[in-house]
């Protein structure tokens, strides 16, 4: 079994990445006579799939030809017709596929589809790199909820910024423009208010290339200012209340929804948690309902501790500064963790350099 092919498909796919969602990454490749007639990957939604492409960059070449693709072809009509009647009507004979498609509107039915038209599917090549890439995907369409994804600049002693609050910079110019790079490949990254009134940061993609994410701001109670960068277009601030009103009173909702239109900001109504305050996992089903696929979580501490001890948290992304506070922040408060057995344990853990500083890439175990 020649791997090489999958293997292309998948490189394909990722060029998608930061701009496919809510769709997958999908990339195909057609292949006859062991040469590679065809190719193509799927750019963003509503425009063609990456197996219409590969089958219309093949030309007439495509009947008796093979098709690798790394994520099962659909066989719905969605914004562009099923991939799966483009496939059997090019004359395709035979298809690869990593990974079948976890969706409710998929889930195995293109493979019995090809395999009714007396196409021959083969499953499982590069299944593993398959899943890690599209992971926000199945996690989304299988809970409704997004991938969520740490990141904190923390020093070597674990502080996120020293006893005044400052925090710029504990990391270096290369490591900040790998989370420029993040930024671009999620949906939307979620900040507490805590952290827009102390540093009025941006969140957008300023270094490099890519689109901004939403931007989502847990804002009790609307206490963020109408002047905060972070507010205007693509930010949404999740909320219990107007301005020291209860919530749902007349007064609260006409006075909330002024300062939205105001501050040309979304505002979403959440249900409290135990503590009073805006419950994050039902900001994160809200999210889901909204299609937004991953979510890129950057502070403040509150938001750390309140994401991790509740196991939200999918994959973890720890920069840290070759610098020692002794008194700071710290960058999570108690987990009420008392054993060392009982952990918050990395898996598929990854180490990066960036000039001094080191990047710590792990995943956790969700509850969700």
């Amino acid at each position: 079994m020649n791997m090489n092919y999958m293997k292309e498909a998948l490189k394909l796919a990722k060029k998608g990445l930061g701009s496919t969602s809510p769709n997958p990454m999908v990339g195909a490749v057609v292949v006859k006579n062991g040469e590679n007639i065809g190719k193509g990957y799927h750019k963003k939604k509503g425009e063609p799939h990456a197996e219409v492409i590969a089958l219309k960059d093949a030309g007439i070449k495509t009947k008796g030809a093979t098709l690798y693709v790394n994520l099962e072809p659909c066989c719905h009509f969605g914004t562009t017709p099923p991939c799966t009647r483009a496939i059997i009507c090019a004359g395709i004979k035979e298809v690869h596929i990593s990974i079948k498609d976890p969706s409710p509107w998929a889930n195995g039915k293109g493979i019995i589809e090809l395999k009714k038209a007396g196409i021959k599917v083969i499953l499982g090549e590069c299944e593993q790199e398959a899943n890690e890439l599209n992971e926000a995907y199945f996690k989304w369409v299988k809970t409704g909820i997004p991938f969520v994804n740490f990141k904190a600049a923390i020093t070597l002693d674990g502080k996120i910024a020293d006893l005044n609050k400052g925090s710029k910079w504990i990391t270096n110019e290369r490591s900040r423009r790998f989370v420029h790079k993040l930024r671009s490949q999620v949906d939307a990254v979620m900040v507490g208010v805590g952290t827009v009134i102390l540093d009025d940061p941006q969140l957008t993609v300023r270094w490099g290339r890519g689109r901004n994410p939403k931007r989502i701001i847990l804002d009790s109670h609307l206490k963020i200012s109408k002047e905060a960068k972070v507010l205007g277009d693509k930010c949404i601030i999740a909320s219990l209340s107007g301005r020291g009103e209860p919530m749902c009173s007349p007064e609260s909702l006409g006075q909330t929804h002024k300062f939205a239109r105001d501050v040309r900001t979304t505002i979403w109504h959440i249900k409290k948690d135990t503590n009073g305050k805006v419950d994050i996992l039902e900001v994160l089903k809200r999210a889901g309902k909204e299609n937004i696929q991953s979510i890129l979580i950057e502070g403040g501490k509150e938001v750390f501790t309140e994401s991790l001890s509740r196991g939200l948290v999918d994959k973890v992304y720890f920069f840290i500064a070759p610098k020692l506070l002794g008194s700071g922040i710290s960058v999570i408060k108690d987990l009420g963790i008392k054993k060392i057995e009982d952990a918050l344990s990395l898996t598929s853990v990854k180490f990066r350099r960036f000039g001094d500083d080191m990047l710590i890439e792990g995943k956790l175990k969700t509850r969700c």
